[in-house]
């Protein structure tokens, strides 16, 4: 056999061997290297051919290209061994039992306003209470006129209602609502109006739009009683059974007579809303015969009372957006 055939079988077999015991792909790497690189053994004796006799010339190259393709081969092998053996190894090493149950993740919830005002409006839909809305940009005449709020009321002052173009404002309680939903509409019926509302309050403990729910109820005849035990249903309903409540009088001019609501459970007293029978004007504003109908209404702060059902401290938790405090609720 010719010494050159005898030297490539030599590079060969020293090939085949150092791929086979090449333990990671890093080194198999450098045994490609050692033998196929710009300077491996299996290139060099390519660019030695030429320094070979014309007889022996052709028959080296042809050998010498062969072994380049099967020592290519060889380590295209053997990388695919290694890298399954490394991924088998991962696998082992980290498994995962599929018998396990699988990881809950994060889900969003109700921000405490929604939830709150979510269970209110189900429980007064439960005594047929219809849900009406109405604007928060809103006219004087809905605001304070047509419920009977004299033009020199304190609660008309910029210092207390925010005014927009054009003499409107923005609305200082879903009161106005029940002007619109009473104009119109003959009793007996009831409805209730949960929204935002403005107050021109920029205190530390306050904030200058808050959430209301407004109820009100006409029919032929109503008692202040019949509105005490709607409220302390009510209030069982949200807080419990052992919820306490206390009614101030007091003066509203869309109401008499009027009463301030506060309410316990558990802990301190906490002024909770007003309430008290629909004045007589106000029946009378809207197109009802004040004479045959009567009627009560009520109104309280859902903010209020989300902080109160929650146990948050400060109602400017409530709207700062910080994820923290909401995760705890």
């Amino acid at each position: 056999m010719p010494p050159a055939s005898k030297n490539l079988e030599a590079l060969e077999a020293e090939a085949r061997e150092a791929i086979a015991a090449a333990p990671t792909p890093a080194a198999l790497t450098q045994v490609r290297a050692r033998f196929l690189g710009r300077k491996g053994s299996v290139s060099e004796f390519l660019r030695g051919i030429g320094d070979l006799d014309a007889a022996e010339r052709s028959n080296a190259g042809q050998a010498a290209n062969a072994v380049k393709q099967r020592v290519e081969q060889w380590v295209a092998e053997r990388r695919e061994r290694l890298e399954r053996s490394a991924r088998r190894r991962s696998l082992e090493a980290h498994g995962v039992d599929v018998t396990l149950p699988g990881a809950i993740p994060p889900s969003g919830h109700l921000h405490p306003i929604t939830h709150v005002t979510r269970h209110m409006v189900r429980f007064f839909t439960s005594l047929g209470f219809s849900v009406e809305e109405g604007p928060e940009v809103e006219t004087d005449y809905y605001n304070f006129e047509a419920l009977n709020i004299p033009s020199d009321h304190p609660a008309r002052d910029e210092q207390d209602t925010f005014y927009v173009e054009g003499g409107n404002l923005l609305r200082t309680h879903t009161s106005n609502v029940q002007i619109r939903a009473m104009t119109g509409r003959t009793p007996p019926f009831r409805f209730i109006a949960p929204g935002r509302v403005y107050r021109h309050d920029l205190s530390p403990k306050h904030s200058p739009m808050f959430h209301q729910i407004e109820g009100f109820l006409v029919d032929e005849r109503v008692s202040f009683g019949d509105l005490k035990g709607i409220l302390y249903a009510f209030a069982r309903h949200l807080m419990g059974d052992d919820v306490e409540l206390r009614f101030r009088a007091n003066h509203f001019p869309f109401t008499e007579p009027s009463a301030e609501m506060d309410v316990r459970s558990g802990g301190e007293w906490l002024e909770w809303g007003g309430c008290g029978m629909i004045h007589p004007a106000v029946l009378d504003r809207c197109g009802i015969d004040s004479d045959r109908y009567q009627g009560f209404a009520f109104g309280m702060g859902i903010d209020r009372t989300a902080m109160h059902r929650f146990g948050i401290p400060h109602l400017r938790l409530l709207f700062e957006g910080d994820v923290r405090v909401l995760e705890q609720i």
